[in-house]
């Protein structure tokens, strides 16, 4: 249970406080953008290596390390959208009045070149840990491409919290692309089908003849995919979980009113969530 507890911990953490440092990037002033971005480049790079040179290695710290490449290599995804560098052909607003068919054309052609960038780098992540023993950074990756991209339909059918006081003020347009609505149809379909997968990765997780490795690399994955499921949540529910990320907003213009009265960030998936979202972890975006 000890080591459960650890990796349950030690997911949480990356989850907040990956999220907390692309908020906190992401306000900054647009000429320190290009200096995130290449570091974010350099590190995602790096974490690709990580991920393929840990690939063949079935020990604990092995899972940890690919937990947390798969993790880099998202963050470095979410930079690169939410600083404006790969996004899409349409960088403004949806037409005021617009039909759910015309915002959801013009929601494609504002994100199409970030969701080829995700296939992109998804088909690297499994091409480098392809047949090998430690899969960790490739269940990571794809529950927070899954999540992100589900947190993306749920924003555009409709939620209420939809956190666009987190999107930098050049990529606020995204925001007339989301309907406002207490749910949608999909949300419970989506919600049920992620507990359910988390409560039987949990379960994989605890059982007394798995392995040191098994039990640490589920955990860790179980751990993100329930976060993921909070951030879903957090989407609909009249609850605020700014708070977590408050020191990230200090530096946004107008942050302690945004904080104040927000109602939630998505992720990891979180900002996979609002993609923004996780997750995020949160996270989709």
């Amino acid at each position: 249970m000890n080591e459960i507890l650890a990796a349950t911990l030690y997911a949480a953490f990356i989850w907040w406080f990956t999220t907390g440092v692309i908020v906190y990037l992401d306000g900054l002033p647009r000429s320190t953008y290009r200096w995130s971005m290449l570091g974010a480049t350099v590190i995602g790079l790096v974490a690709l290596y990580a991920l393929a040179r840990t690939s063949a290695d079935s020990s604990v710290a092995a899972a940890y390390y690919a937990f947390t490449s798969a993790v880099l290599v998202w963050g470095w995804i979410e930079v690169a959208f939410l600083m404006g560098y790969v996004t899409g052909p349409r960088k403004v607003a949806a037409p005021p009045g617009a039909s759910e068919f015309m915002r959801f054309r013009c929601a494609v052609g504002a994100i199409i070149h970030h969701e080829m960038f995700i296939v992109v780098t998804g088909l690297a992540v499994v091409a480098l840990t392809w047949n090998e023993v430690n899969q960790t950074g490739t269940w990571t990756f794809m529950i927070l491409w899954a999540m992100r991209l589900s947190a993306k339909l749920n924003l555009f059918l409709g939620v209420r919290n939809r956190a666009e006081e987190f999107l930098p003020e050049k990529m606020r347009y995204l925001d007339s692309f989301f309907a406002r609505r207490s749910m949608n149809l999909l949300f419970p379909v989506v919600v049920t089908a992620a507990t359910a997968q988390a409560a039987i990765m949990w379960m994989l997780a605890v059982q007394p003849e798995a392995s040191a490795f098994t039990t640490a690399s589920v955990a860790l994955a179980a751990a993100l995919l329930s976060l993921a499921v909070l951030e879903h949540w957090l989407m609909v529910l009249p609850l605020s979980s700014t708070a977590l990320w408050r020191w990230a907003m200090r530096n946004r213009r107008g942050a302690a009113g945004g904080v104040a009265g927000s109602a939630a960030v998505p992720a990891a998936t979180s900002l996979p969530a609002l993609e923004l979202a996780g997750l995020p972890l949160k996270a989709a975006d």
